[in-house]
């Protein structure tokens, strides 16, 4: 236990440090190379790791392409500026709608996509708008936060979903059926704790006519168009597949390619150039960190989590969702949500029959808020404060952290209990 603790300690702290740019996917593959070598983990654990994330991988991948695509031709940015006119000027109906539009982005191309291509179209307004850092602020970190807490209601919203759904061979209908009531529930807190807390750096008023004309954003009206059938297809398409037990990477890394050999054919991306920026590192990201935490389940720490589980278990439903959605919250914060959900599935199925599918719809829930609570709880938030750092705004592990103790812990209990 103490090896594979120390390997994935030190994996982490480069993965959160980054030194002289040393890339997150490079560093886990180096630690889940130490690990096997050390004989933490064995070659068939790596099969194993590779059988469980390759599905929610693939998808990401094919997620983050069409979000570049639709980014190019301008869709995101048509919808950002959209919704700074629907509030006409008004500061709480403009932090509303930029949180809507951040949960309908979060849901539709996952929390990564939203802290990908969405944080820096809406950082552009905000100075456009000539708001104030404090206000820029605020709505950055309601941005950031409502990424997470929203990616919920599809199976694909968040890696996480996709690793639990397919462990516990979850249907994409039968998942959305019992997570659209949280995922509601959690936007609407979300909204009101963020209001709570940032309300004293949102501006009553906001010049809009700063800002051009929704429609001078969009590259190509054609393919704009195209894009929204493209896109209630591909949903269709994940319902087509669920039916016949398909991997959702089918649709997702398929849609993906799709529409960029389509954007490719109107002479409005430029492949190689999405190819070459889609988030590669990723994949070795997602492998790497779930091997080298693969040691710590060798090490006994899922049969720990077992027998907490069990024991929730065995006080009532209440009891055990909440507790099990606060368990991977915390252990998200601390060792990040993408092994640890992994590490909760393996301790959840490891309880033998487990009581209902509650529990795993709870660790789901736990990992994708949990995060919330630390800077680098997740990928979604590591990428976020890359990309507000490059853009010259830097938020500081204090700042972050006391943002995210304060609103993620109510926010966290009142979906549980809507679970």
């Amino acid at each position: 236990m103490i090896l594979a603790s120390a390997i994935f300690i030190i994996t982490l702290i480069f993965v959160i440090w980054q030194p002289r740019d040393l890339q997150i996917g490079t560093t886990a593959v180096v630690g889940a190379i130490v690990a096997l070598v050390l004989g933490v983990v064995s070659f068939s654990d790596v099969l194993i790791v590779t059988n469980i994330v390759w599905d929610a991988t693939l998808s990401f991948i094919g997620i983050i392409i069409l979000s570049m695509v639709l980014d190019e031709i301008g869709f995101f940015e048509w919808a950002a500026l959209k919704m700074a006119k629907f509030s006409n000027g008004n500061g709480f109906k403009m932090f509303v709608y930029s949180i809507l539009l951040g949960a309908f982005v979060s849901a539709l191309f996952a929390n990564d996509g939203a802290a990908l291509i969405l944080t820096p179209i809406l950082l552009a307004k905000m100075r456009i708008l000539k708001l104030n850092m404090k206000s820029i602020v605020a709505f950055l970190l309601a941005g950031g936060f409502i990424s997470d807490s929203a990616s919920l209601p599809l199976v694909f919203s968040n890696l996480t979903n996709i690793v639990t759904a397919n462990y516990f061979n979850i249907g994409f209908g039968e998942y959305i059926t019992n997570m659209i009531i949280p995922y509601i529930v959690s936007v609407f807190a979300s909204i009101v704790f963020l209001w709570i807390l940032l309300r004293k750096d949102i501006p009553k008023n906001v010049d809009i006519s700063l800002l051009k004309e929704p429609a001078s954003a969009i590259k190509n009206q054609t393919l704009f168009n195209i894009s929204w059938v493209f896109l209630a297809l591909l949903l269709a398409g994940y319902f087509v597949g669920d039916a016949y037990d398909l991997p959702v990477a089918v649709f997702a890394l398929g849609g993906g390619v799709l529409f960029l050999v389509i954007a490719t054919a109107f002479k409005t991306v430029e492949p190689v150039h999405i190819i070459k920026e889609a988030p590669w590192q990723v994949v070795w990201f997602s492998i790497g960190l779930y091997i080298v935490v693969y040691g710590l389940k060798n090490a006994g720490l899922t049969d720990y989590l077992t027998l907490i589980l069990q024991d929730l278990a065995q006080r009532g439903d209440t009891v055990a969702i909440v507790g099990t959605g606060f368990l991977s919250a915390f252990l998200s914060a601390i060792m990040n949500n993408m092994p640890t959900v992994m590490i909760m599935d393996i301790a959840l199925d490891n309880m033998g029959d487990i009581p209902n599918q509650a529990l795993a719809y709870a660790n789901i829930i736990g990992c994708n808020l949990g995060p919330k609570m630390t800077p680098f709880g997740s990928l979604a938030t590591l990428l976020w404060l890359h990309v507000l750092a490059k853009k010259g705004v830097h938020i500081s592990f204090a700042q972050y952290s006391k943002f995210g103790l304060i609103i993620t812990p109510p926010v966290l209990l009142i979906v549980l209990l809507a679970l």
